[in-house]
Parts: structure tokens; sequence; C-alpha cells
């Protein structure tokens, strides 16, 4: 597994942050110490830090359809949404803006929207979600007002790998005067993206989920949409984002987004695909009438596999398999003994939601991982489960 040791357990957690490739962190560490100059410098030590910085700009564009200067660098999903949404409303200078969202959003999201509420006076209407975790495009068109400035759905959701319909809403936010912004963090360098294609207006890129190293982020703005600064001070990041630029972790995120791109050149969501399928249907086959998919079925990141075990929580399963790192929701929620919220609002009952399992697959899984992990929970599982627990002689964990 990439930048995974021999004796760790098997990594299914590829949603909560990737290892560093070992080909991102080499084409950083020159900017960490010979290029170590300031990109806004005019002699020699700032043109190859500045020259980096435009490739990068250019790899990331390159990933999304987008073109360079559309490119903003952040230090994380979290702020290149905070730029996205504050950025719009107190750009549009209404009275009382309107932010339509969607319920199983990351927190990144509810959050700032909350807080434009709290602070600027803005209406937030947060749209419901069907038992698939998607949004009614009939929901987003009636929410929709003149007041609207900005609609923020989330291209993949987090938790179940969920894509949501973002062409659909983009086109119908616009064709409403508003912008549509898609937190992509989930889906860049796993599914392709179009952002002209999309429709949308300002979409996010973050670095740790497609291994680069966690502390960098990208806001693709389409050309022509304003945005107040999140950070005010010297003209970097095209006046939206002052202070001297990391230029390492640009670096890291450019090579992360080109290495993406090879991987849809040879077809890597199709193997991720294959392996994830693999996983539910050996685990459904050792746990015959217990293994339940959350969210929707046909519409899912290839890497994504999110199940409830009935009669298990969780929690508990993962503790009884220490040889797979996963998670029971987002990582944010991790170790709580309280429903997921994405999963609360899809209208699963607590039960449900408490013996969920989010499994998620990245570039060195491989089949050999896949076995073990589906050994290794399904002997959980018998364990957790009187009735289901093996008799004496039978091996353990083979259907």
């Amino acid at each position: 597994m990439v930048g995974m040791l021999v004796d760790e357990p098997v990594y299914l957690d590829h949603n909560a942050t990737t290892p560093i490739d070992p080909r991102v962190a080499e084409a950083m560490t020159p900017y960490l110490t010979t290029w170590f100059g300031n990109p806004s410098s005019g002699h020699r030590h700032g043109e190859r830090p500045r020259q980096a910085m435009a490739v990068a700009r250019e790899q990331v564009a390159a990933l999304i359809g987008a073109r360079a200067p559309e490119v903003v660098f952040t230090g994380s999903g979290s702020e290149a949404n905070l730029l996205a949404l504050r950025g719009a409303v107190l750009a549009a200078g209404r009275t009382r803006p309107h932010v339509i969202t969607q319920a199983t959003e990351h927190p990144a999201v509810l959050e700032t929207c909350r807080a434009l509420a709290r602070l600027h006076g803005a209406r937030v209407t947060t749209l419901p979600v069907d038992g698939d975790g998607l949004v009614a495009a009939a929901a987003l068109e009636a929410a929709l007002t003149t007041d609207t400035v900005l609609v923020s759905v989330m291209a993949a959701n987090n938790e179940t790998g969920v894509l949501q319909p973002v062409a659909e809403l983009a086109a119908l936010a616009r064709a409403r005067g508003a912008l549509f912004h898609c937190d992509a963090a989930q889906a860049a360098g796993k599914i392709p993206i179009d952002v002209l294609a999309w429709g949308v207006d300002l979409l996010t890129v973050v670095g740790h989920k497609m291994y680069a190293p966690k502390g960098v982020a990208a806001l693709y703005v389409r050309d022509g949409v304003a945005l107040e600064p999140v950070v005010y001070g010297g003209g970097q990041e095209r006046g939206l984002r002052a202070g001297t630029e990391n230029v390492a972790l640009a670096v890291a995120i450019g090579a992360a987004a080109d290495l993406a791109a090879r991987d849809f050149a040879t077809g890597a969501p199709a193997r991720l695909r294959e392996l994830r399928d693999d996983l539910h249907r050996r685990l459904s086959t050792a746990l015959p009438g217990r293994v339940r998919l959350n969210g929707a079925a046909g519409r899912r990141l290839p890497n994504t596999l999110n199940v409830s075990i009935d009669g298990v929580l969780g929690s508990d399963l993962l503790a009884a398999a220490p040889s797979v790192a996963a998670s029971t929701g987002s990582a944010c929620h991790s170790g709580a003994r309280t429903p997921s919220p994405v999963l609360s609002a899809m209208g699963l009952d607590a039960g449900r939601a408490l013996g969920a399992v989010r499994l998620s697959l990245g570039r060195g899984s491989t089949t050999g991982d896949v076995e073990t992990a589906a050994a290794a929970l399904t002997d959980a599982a018998r364990l957790l489960l009187p009735q289901e627990r093996p008799r004496k002689n039978t091996p353990i964990g083979r259907p």
C-alpha cells in the first residue's frame, strides 16, 4: 500500500485521508530545501518557486477542466468552502441574502451557513435528501428566490459516497441568477470533473483526499465571479488570500492532481469499483441477510462502501477487528455513539445508523486487502452476534 508499513492494518479509510504518494513527496521536497525562496521575490531564489506555483496551478486546473488563473490555493477544504460561501455572500452586498444548501453537506459548509445567518443576517434553506441521500431537483427549484445568492451542494458525500446530480442542480441555480458552489473534496481524483460541463461557479478540491499532505486545498473561482477575500493583505492568490504562499504544498497538490489524471487514463476508478463490490459481496455472502447498503447503489464513488450489519454497532465491529482501519461514519465524528447526521437525514433508523461502517479504498488497495478485511470483519461480526458464532471446529470468517 502506498506509504504504509507492512505490519499496519488494512487501510480502508481513504475518505478520511490518504497516505502521501512518494511521487508527491519527491516533487515537493526541493521547495522545502533548495528552492526555499519567496515566489514574490524578483531574484533567482524567487523565480523557481514562482514557476513551480504556476505549474501546480495548471495541474489542478487540468484535473477539473478549468483555466489556471481560476485556481486559488488555500490551506484546507474548510477554508476553501469559507472563501466560497462567505466570499459570495459578502460580495453580493444584499441586506438579507439567501443561501441554499442540503442536509448531508460536510460541517465545513453547514457551519459556515449557520455563521452567515448569525453574523450577516443570511437566510439559509437546507434541502432534504431522500432515502438514497440524493437532493431532488424539484426541491431546489421550489426553494430558489430572487434573493438567492448562492447554492452549495457537494459532489460526493464523505460517508456514503453518494454522487449528487450537480450539473442539473447548477443549471437550476444559474437560471435564477444564483451562484453554484460544489464541495468536491471527496470527488476530486476519484471521478472525472469538468467544471464547465457541470456548470459550477465555485468548486473545492482538497489535497489530503488525493495523496498530497494535509494543509493544502484549492478553490476554483470562475472568471468573473466576485468574492470577498478570506485573508486581507498582499495581492497573493488574486487578492483573495493574502500571505506568502506555501510553495511546497502547492507543488504537492499539483503533483497529486497530475497523478490523479493519470489514474483516470489507466482505468483506476474501474479497478476500485471492482474491489469495492468484491468486498460488499464477501460480507453479504458471509453474513446473509444482515448486510445493508447505505446510499444510492448506482450513484456512488467507486471506492466507497457504507454498510450496516444488523444487530452490531459499527464502533464495536471495528474495535473487534483491529486489523482493519476504517470509520463508523465521517472521520470528524468517529467514536461517538450517536447516529450519523448524514444517515439520519436519509431517514435511517438509529439502529441501522449506529451499525454503519464506512470502508473506503484507495490507490494502494489490493485484492488481498479486500480478502483480509472481509474475513476480519466477518469474524468480528460473528463474535458479536451470539447466534452467528461458529460451531466448534468451524473456521471463523469463512462463509
